[in-house]
């Protein structure tokens, strides 16, 4: 095994998932399949080789509508690494993405905890 390629994260809506992840977080769209029975193979990434990939999923069920937001139980589940902890903050704020704290700078790196458009944690990450 040499890396995780995808990661499911379950959402209310296709477009609107994808709408969040390539225009406010700057993702890129990988693939987006109409699978013919109401679904869609959805994948969306940071942009640069190597990184790991977001299958969209649509929850489909009232038990997979009640996760969405909470996958990870409040806690921050996914990590965005970035070289430029300044431009992209501050292209995500400008995006209207709800960070939950100022920037902080620790001794691995400077760091702010932001939330995805259903409420899931994620940490924008410079590391050290």
């Amino acid at each position: 095994m040499s890396h995780i390629a995808l990661i499911t994260l379950v959402v209310r809506e296709y477009d609107e998932a994808i709408a969040f992840y390539t225009d406010a977080l700057g993702f890129e769209l990988i693939e987006d399949t109409d699978r013919g029975d109401g679904t869609r193979w959805v994948v969306v990434r940071p942009r640069g080789a190597g990184a790991a990939g977001l299958l969209l999923a649509r929850a489909k069920n009232d038990a997979e509508r009640a996760a969405v937001g909470h996958q990870t139980g409040g806690r921050v589940g996914f990590f965005l690494h970035t070289e430029d902890f300044a431009a992209d903050h501050a292209r995500m704020l400008a995006a209207g993405v709800r960070f939950k704290e100022e920037p902080r700078h620790e001794e691995y790196g400077s760091v702010a905890v932001f939330e995805d458009l259903y409420g899931n944690r994620w940490d924008l990450l410079q590391p050290a």
